[in-house]
This record gives structure tokens, sequence and C-alpha cells, in this order.
């Protein structure tokens, strides 16, 4: 159950609420956002919630069944909309696109990106400087100082940054610096790191894990909801198969599986999950047409040159390519659907 609270309400108020729910053997967790404050109610026995829902104090009242309650459309039917400031935002309407190399590699490297984001009107730059490589030998990124750099000049050119966090003592350093907090899919279950995103007022955006289902991707959302933000994003990033012929199975069935059961944004990579650059456009384009809010994916001037994952990274004429291909199948998909 969820009860939304009047802002005004007081502790009196608050406190007959949670009284009625204990008599009914409901358990309460109270969850303050940056937008509203609710009383979370844990609990199985059948009851009138007109009962509850019209105690003063109360906004509103919803049953939801579900371990994942913040985070379901059962009781928020309209689109959450993530609103970034500087008249950038993530909805269903706008397609959004993130693009930028699957590692920063230097100073150079990041301003040639910069350039080529500001001229296809890519307002969101994948950045990561902090990565987690199967191989300890592999490039690790630039850290802390190589994102303070590009996010001067991003600032400058009105591009929101998305870079990953790997732990919670990374969180504070990044907080300045970046727009989106990426949780990559070998932390998503990394409840700490989830709890420590919760009690920022960034945007997260949390990947899949790559043997995670659908239920437990919403259950790390509502992770860092129940914690106090609601600006979460939910990414479908690929799941480990048996199958060896890419780098892992895009689940297209998940986007509209997520769209009927979050009002989450949901955006789609293609370069992670298919892992072949000539592939990479057909597969965004087919994420757009299942439901996708936007995409996010690899781009390198040199993918042959690039410090890591060049074989599915695009350069920059396939790039504009997709760009364009992906803004016109989202008009026809808003016409069609």
């Amino acid at each position: 159950m969820i009860i939304q609270l009047n802002k005004n309400i007081s502790k009196e108020e608050k406190s007959n609420i949670t009284s009625s729910l204990n008599n009914i053997s409901y358990k309460t967790k109270t969850v303050n956002t940056q937008y509203k404050n609710y009383l979370i109610g844990i609990g199985n026995n059948d009851f009138d919630i007109r009962k509850i829902g019209n105690m003063p104090g109360v906004e509103d009242i919803h049953k939801v069944s579900m371990d994942y309650k913040l985070v379901s459309r059962k009781w928020r039917v309209d689109d959450t909309i993530i609103d970034l400031g500087d008249n950038i935002s993530i909805n269903r309407n706008d397609l959004t696109i993130m693009a930028g190399p699957c590692s920063i590699e230097s100073e150079e490297h990041a301003m040639n990106i910069i350039e080529h984001l500001e001229e296809n009107d890519i307002r969101i730059m994948r950045t990561m400087v902090f990565k987690p490589r199967s191989s300890p030998y592999s490039f690790r990124g630039l850290g802390i100082e190589g994102l303070r750099t590009i996010s001067a000049e991003c600032k400058k050119r009105n591009i929101k940054i998305i870079s990953e966090v790997m732990e919670v003592s990374q969180v504070e350093a990044m907080h300045d610096y970046v727009d989106i907090f990426q949780v990559g899919t070998r932390n998503t279950q990394n409840f700490n790191l989830l709890d420590a995103l919760g009690k920022v007022d960034k945007a997260v955006m949390i990947k899949r894990g790559i043997s995670g289902t659908i239920d437990e991707l919403l259950q790390s959302a509502e992770y860092v909801f129940s914690n106090g933000n609601e600006k979460i994003l939910l990414c479908e990033r690929g799941i480990r198969s048996f199958e060896k012929s890419y780098r892992n199975t895009f689940d297209l069935n998940a986007i509209p599986i997520l769209k009927d059961k979050t009002h989450l944004p949901v955006i789609a990579d293609p370069s992670h999950s298919i892992g072949i650059r000539k592939h990479v456009e057909k597969m965004a384009l087919a994420a757009i047409m299942a439901g996708a809010d936007g995409i996010i994916t690899e781009v390198h001037q040199q993918p042959e040159k690039a410090f890591s994952d060049g074989q599915q990274t695009l350069n920059y004429p396939e790039a504009k390519r997709l760009y364009f291909n992906a803004r016109e199948i989202n008009v026809l998909k808003r016409n069609l659907l």
C-alpha cells in the first residue's frame, strides 16, 4: 500500500495514520522524496482502504501488492519525467540519445567527442571515467580528475553527463560533476550503493544485471526510490544466455514489459547488447519501436584505436546516421502506436 501524505501533514495526523495501520497488522515505512512524502504499508490483511484514505493528512491511497511498490505503474499511471535542467528532460515523447566512448582516454579525446555531440544536438554525454573491467590489466579510466575537466567543458556547451559510479565512496566525489549516476550491470544488486544513490538529488540510471530478471531490476529501482530519490531510469542492456554469436542477448521483450510494469523511463543500450558495430543501429531502432524512451550508445572518432570495446563502438559517420534514423523512427512510432 502507498499512502501519499499531504505536504503540511501534522505529526499528530501522521501518528494517527500509522497507528491505524498498525492496528490492522500493517508495518509502515516513511519515504520522503524530492517531490512528495509517502507512507508505505506492508501487510496482507484485507480492509476498506477508504477508512485510511479519508483520514486527515492523507492526499491519496493506493493498494499495490507487489514487492516493488513505488516504481510500479499500479499506482502512478503517468510516466515519470526526469528533468535535468536547462530545458533537457527525459520523457516518452522526446527521444533521448546519450552517446560517448566506452571510456574517456584523454582530455583531447574528450574535447573531440564533446564537439561531435554538440554538432549533432546530443545533449547527454556518456562519460565513463571509472571502468569496471573483467581483466585487472585493462584500461580502467581517468578517474575523478578526468571527470572534473570534462564536466567544466560540458557545462559550457549545455551538455549533461552520465557516468558510472562503482562504489559508495565515489558518490560524493562525483556528485558535482555528473547529472546522471549510472549503476552498471555488476552493481545492480549492490544495495549499499543503491541506498546511497537514493539520498542524492541526481538522476540514477540502473542497468539490468547480466543474469537479472525484470522484477529484480525493478526491485533495485525500489531501493533508490524508497531512500528518497524519484529520479530513476531503467536500462535494458542485454542479458547473458548460452548464445555465443554476439555479446549478450538483447531482451527487446523487456522494453514493453517494463513500460507496462513501471512509470519510470526505459533506456536501451544496443552497444553492449549485441556488441557488433554493424548491427548496433538496427538494434537501436528496434528498441525504439519496442517502446524505449531513449538509447545510450558508444561512439569514438576511431573505434579501431579505442582503449576498450572498439568492436561495438560506432565511428562518427555511423553515429550521425544512427542519430538521424533514430529521430525519424521515433516520429513514426508516435504516429503508429
